[in-house]
């Protein structure tokens, strides 16, 4: 199973890029408190993602790996919340912080194939809830 993991990161940036497009085009429509769940959602989301799948990748480099999903927590953290105000940027960026600098450990505490598959369910469930409240909101 560890040769689909690259693919499980691909399929996260992915399902992002789509929801950034969706929510792009509907940020007008979009409420302050929707705007700060979707900014600590995607920020925290794809962070943790990332360092749980590099981490049961190669298990040897954790600080290479911090530092990746901490980066990459904070530049979705801050697009997302980025589309709607100032507050919710700064928002996005400290959830993604957060979380990418827990995700490798919580990686290296609960490893396995299950425990990847059960977070890519709530990460595509989360992002899934999140267009239907966006839907519902305007």
């Amino acid at each position: 199973m560890s040769e689909w993991y690259g693919l499980l990161i691909y399929m996260n940036l992915v399902v992002m890029f789509l929801a950034y497009i969706y929510f792009y085009k509907r940020r007008k429509l979009i409420g302050f408190h929707l705007g700060m769940n979707i900014a600590m959602v995607a920020g925290g989301s794809l962070a943790i993602g990332t360092g749980v799948i590099l981490i049961n990748q190669f298990p040897l480099h954790f600080l290479e790996i911090t530092i990746i999903a901490t980066l990459t927590g904070l530049i979705i953290g801050s697009l997302f919340g980025g589309l709607f105000d100032y507050q919710t940027l700064l928002t996005g960026f400290i959830n993604g912080l957060m979380m990418g600098i827990m995700s490798p450990m919580i990686g290296a505490a609960a490893s396995g194939t299950t425990f990847i598959l059960f977070l890519e369910f709530c990460i595509i469930g989360a992002f899934g809830l999140l267009i239907l409240s966006s839907k519902n909101s305007s």
